[in-house]
């Protein structure tokens, strides 16, 4: 698993028009799905993202959780972001996982975040055309991949 996560002082997902999910203060998490991935990955990663130390305290230092500050979270399947690049300029998304294999654990994903942040998650939808906007906060954006755990 893949992920891109923005610090956001908000951030929404549009499809066909109709806002499906926003949120004010938060995290943007942007969630990419391999073959390779598994509950295992789903739990270390939520763990990861409820406890990222991202958001100021009152001295300015970067040192509270998402948890902490009571922020919102807003999950977004992005299959692109295990695009490869390595022939040619057009992206193939040969280790992105089919739909048979990624919405159950994206499911699983938007399952296991609310337990651990003790408050419901935004998403978006999975497969969806969907536009995502958002004001980045700082700007801060980590990107973790599970594979990468050492």
């Amino acid at each position: 698993m893949r992920v891109i996560i923005q610090r956001v002082r908000e951030a929404s997902v549009t499809i066909s028009g109709i806002v499906k999910s926003s949120i004010g203060m938060g995290l943007l998490v942007l969630l990419g799905i391999e073959d390779a991935d598994t509950d295992e990955d789903v739990a270390w990663l939520c763990g990861k993202i409820a406890g990222l130390r991202i958001f100021d305290d009152e001295n300015k230092i970067p040192n509270l959780s998402v948890t902490d500050i009571a922020g919102d979270v807003m999950v977004v399947s992005q299959f692109t972001l295990h695009a490869s690049t390595k022939k040619g300029n057009r992206p193939g998304y040969m280790r992105a996982s089919k739909s048979e294999k990624a919405i159950p654990l994206y499911h699983s994903f938007l399952k296991k975040l609310p337990e651990l942040l003790g408050k419901p998650v935004a998403s978006g939808e999975f497969g969806a055309d969907m536009q995502v906007s958002l004001i980045n906060d700082g700007p801060i954006t980590i990107f973790i991949d599970t594979k990468n755990k050492e």
